[in-house]
């Protein structure tokens, strides 16, 4: 499926096919163009927790207020960021690039994230959110559906998953295969109503 085709047909899915099973190289496909989705400084914070075990996905199931897509979809990803990533062997991120390259950048992650939690925090939602994305969109293009989800208890989720300290949770992402269409959408606003040329009123 085109770029344009999977943008225009993605939708929020409720309903999928408990009995269908995703291939291991199809997550690892998702996964793996998720992993190309941009980040601030290349520091790649994102962490996608696969939740495979049943006993845990009913768990989260009630944590999420009995959402059948928890546990009906074929995969399910808990979306979490590492807040500490800037820190964390930071040349990681820049092995491959030029000695005067890392030498700007490297200093230019602490200067950016450091002692500034709000900083962090809003990068850690930043990414999650382009790579949510990019896993949906990726998801249409193979043929699978799927829906973002912020409609559980953090705090209990945070305890199932075992979550550390300095990570936090963004979002779910449920991928399957959908036994029932979307609603029809149910109300687009106009370009008008959103699009500001410089400066608001």
């Amino acid at each position: 499926m085109k770029t344009f085709e999977a943008i225009k047909n993605r939708r929020a899915i409720k309903e999928f096919d408990p009995s269908h099973i995703m291939s291991v190289e199809e997550k690892e496909q998702l996964l793996s163009l998720a992993m190309l989705s941009p980040t601030a400084f290349n520091i790649q914070n994102w962490r996608y927790v696969i939740i495979s075990d049943v006993d845990l996905r009913n768990k989260i199931k009630e944590a999420a207020w009995g959402q059948p897509q928890v546990t009906d979809a074929s995969l399910l990803i808990v979306l979490c960021a590492d807040l500490k990533a800037w820190e964390k062997e930071p040349i990681r991120y820049w092995i491959n690039a030029a000695e005067e390259v890392q030498n700007f950048v490297l200093p230019a992650i602490e200067g950016y994230y450091k002692n500034k939690p709000q900083v962090q925090r809003d990068e850690a939602m930043r990414s999650c959110g382009i790579a949510a994305q990019t896993l949906m969109l990726s998801a249409k293009s193979m043929g699978y559906d799927s829906c973002p989800m912020d409609g559980f208890d953090f705090d209990l989720v945070s305890e199932l998953i075992n979550l550390p300290e300095d990570h936090v949770i963004s979002m779910f992402v449920a991928i399957g295969k959908a036994t029932k269409p979307a609603w029809e959408r149910p109300g687009q606003l106009a370009l008008a109503d959103v699009v500001i040329e410089n400066k608001f009123n």
